[in-house]
């Protein structure tokens, strides 16, 4: 499975949220609402949740090993960082 595209969505005054981000694979399956936050040390990728009856989170999709999940951080990053280069604030 490939990511064939990714876009992201600067966010303004959002704190710690820098950005969302859109994903397709293999140009036939779409992932919105990706998140792209500033850590303490750097950027990561938060998976798009939903709230829970409890009052937590769970993903709604997800990565199922550490592989896809480190060539969807970086395709997403790589892209943000791009962008952010093109718009300085």
């Amino acid at each position: 499975m490939e990511i064939t595209e990714v876009k992201v969505f600067p966010v303004e005054n959002g704190g710690r949220l820098r950005a969302f981000a859109t994903l397709v694979f293999d140009d036939c399956f779409i992932i919105r609402d990706l998140k792209v936050i500033q850590g303490d040390k750097t950027l990561f990728v938060s998976m798009p949740s939903r709230r829970r009856r409890d009052g937590s989170f769970r993903d709604i999709v997800h990565p199922l090993n550490s592989e896809t999940r480190s060539n969807v951080e970086e395709r997403v990053i790589k892209e943000y960082n791009k962008i952010a280069e093109e718009n300085p604030e």
